[in-house]
């Protein structure tokens, strides 16, 4: 044992690197491959499935989480594997046949367990692999006499020849002559021809959903380019708050196709580009007078993705140009808010310089009164002690008096006013 620390993942790392084998085919043989698509959480039902059908054949089921297995069902080899979104099963019987699409394996699985796969088949497809030389009308034949198209393949080590239609058993068919390849290569031949098929279907889910949200986005795009040119236009707070109202209704527009179409057309590109390189690794050479499947399926998946980027690139220039029009729209709108909140400002100003005056005069007017009061309480206590006795005038006594009694009262009121301030400017 080695005296180093290993890294905690480098023991499931390793075992990555071997996830998911080739195996080994050996011709004649006929293959029936399953593609099932479903959500990333059903990976309990789909495992459960699988567990059914081991023990239908009685053969020990795979471990829980396992995401790949190879197992023997009698007379065939089971291949299974779980990936992010689809589940793909492969059966596999090494025999010799007359007809290459007949009696097909999946002919042995139970018709009641295949009706219960967990979630829908999206791509389903024959094999038939054997080393005999056919002419072109005989394997044309083979195909209902549909347009095939096959090519060279593996550095001419093997044929592969299709129609890409699916006929009426539901799959398709896929003949694979070796020529000079071994049970391995043989192997990774039909998984890179099954993976083109499926990962083909797969980018071609979004093509569906990039024409439904490219008429959504024309009208958007429309109703924008309208609301743009209104910009110039509108006058006035009410007009700008309702072009903002659709402006804002526009987003939220863009916002559900997007949120509707994003996880698609991500999945989409990720998987043209497994295609082209699943094509690439076919090593493919012209058969005369066939088309290659490279070729084949460039012509009509290239126009599909080039829909499906333009439908995201339109998305994604409505989106900032809704934001654009928002923002300039919303600058606006601040502006004569602003302009408002500054016309309210001088108007408050003004009333509060009035107020002022109106405050100075009712003090005033309240020194003049609290002293009028004043000065007749004196002018009465004066009359009083003159009843009872007194020298003194009253109306001297109001003379004199008045100076005091005024100083103090308009003292006493401007003390209080100064007061009443302080406690206002403490409690700000």
């Amino acid at each position: 044992m080695a005296a180093f620390k290993e890294h905690p993942l480098r023991e499931a790392l390793a075992a990555e690197m071997h996830a998911r084998p080739h195996g080994v085919i050996d011709a004649p043989a006929k293959i029936s491959y399953i593609a099932v698509i479903n959500d990333e959480t059903g990976a309990g039902a789909d495992q459960a499935h699988l567990s059914e059908l081991c023990q239908l054949f009685k053969v020990p089921a795979p471990p829980e989480g396992t995401t790949h297995f190879t197992g023997d069902l009698g007379p065939m080899r089971l291949k299974w594997e779980r990936h992010t979104e689809f589940s793909a099963y492969t059966f596999i019987l090494e025999a010799p046949f007359e007809q290459p699409f007949k009696d097909t394996v999946i002919e042995q699985i139970p018709q009641a367990w295949l009706q219960a796969l967990p979630g829908e088949v999206l791509v389903a497809s024959h094999f038939a692999m054997d080393s005999e030389e056919r002419a072109v009308k005989d394997v044309v034949g083979l195909f209902d006499n549909n347009t095939v198209v096959g090519a060279h393949v593996s550095n001419r080590r093997a044929m592969v020849w299709t129609d890409f239609q699916i006929h009426g058993d539901r799959f398709r068919r896929f003949l694979v002559r070796n020529v000079n390849n071994n049970h391995r290569a043989m192997a990774r031949l039909v998984q890179r021809v099954a993976e083109i098929e499926t990962y083909r279907s797969l980018t071609m889910l979004a093509l569906p959903l990039a024409r439904e949200a490219r008429e959504r986005v024309s009208v958007a795009e429309l109703e924008v380019s309208a609301s743009i040119a209104q910009l110039a236009v509108i006058e006035g707070v009410e007009g700008e708050q309702d072009l903002l109202a659709r402006l804002s209704a526009l987003a939220a527009e863009a916002e559900s196709v997007s949120a509707q179409t994003s996880y698609r057309f991500s999945a989409a590109l990720a998987y043209s580009e497994l295609v082209a390189r699943r094509l690439k690794e076919l090593r493919e050479e012209r058969i005369d007078g066939l088309q290659p499947m490279a070729e084949f399926i460039e012509r009509r998946l290239g126009p599909a993705m080039e829909t499906i980027e333009n439908v995201a690139k339109r998305l994604e220039s409505l989106s900032l140009r809704i934001a654009r029009a928002s923002n300039l729209l919303r600058t606006r709108v601040d502006v004569a808010l602003e302009g408002q909140n500054r016309d309210l400002l001088r108007s408050m100003d003004r009333r509060a310089k009035t107020q002022l005056r109106l405050q100075a005069t009712v003090e005033g007017l309240s020194v003049v009164a609290i002293s009028y009061y004043l000065l007749s309480l004196v002018s009465y206590l004066a009359k009083g002690a003159k009843g009872l006795g007194a020298t003194l005038d009253p109306f001297v006594a109001v003379v004199f008096a008045f100076p005091v009694v005024f100083a103090g009262v308009w003292f006493s009121v401007r003390r209080v006013r100064k007061s009443i301030a302080k406690k206002g400017d403490d409690a700000e």
